[in-house]
């Protein structure tokens, strides 16, 4: 018993992305970036929502949105937005079987070194994370210079 309780790490252990590599890190982000735009939504209704009070509400809302706080927030919406959309359409294209190459015969003595070392990624999939950060990155700092005025 005191065996089978030493293995649990709970969050701590599931969170860890030097465990997984890089798909842990995709994951985490996909479901970070997912949450966060689900929140995004959530306000910007209770923003929008706010013209039903009249001009004054509405202006006294915008002047929110219009600071350096809001502008940064709104950066990162941005860059979650594209990240969100580039990863969700890798994994749309990977569960059908698109850039997932063949599945090969797994032959004794296993090469764990191999699998280990690249994850279950191959290098397509790999690739596909990177792109989609670095496209992120891109948005987010193409965003902060139309917010920010160069």
């Amino acid at each position: 018993m005191a065996e089978r309780m030493s293995n649990r790490e709970g969050l701590r252990g599931m969170a860890n992305p030097a465990r997984y590599g890089l798909e842990r890190v995709a994951y985490w982000l996909q479901r970070l970036s997912g949450l966060g735009l689900l929140a995004y939504l959530i306000g910007h209704i209770y923003e929008t929502s706010s013209i039903v009070n009249g001009k004054v509400a509405w202006d006294k809302m915008l002047e929110l949105t219009q600071t350096t706080q809001g502008h940064l927030i709104l950066t990162l919406v941005i860059g979650m937005c594209v990240f969100h959309t580039a990863n969700g359409i890798r994994v749309m294209l990977g569960h059908g079987g698109i850039g997932v190459g063949k599945p090969g015969q797994p032959e004794y003595p296993y090469d764990k070194s191999q699998r280990s070392a690249t994850g279950s990624l191959n290098y397509k999939q790999r690739l596909c994370i990177w792109v989609s950060i670095a496209l992120a990155a891109l948005a987010m700092m193409y965003g902060m210079a139309v917010l920010f005025g160069d």
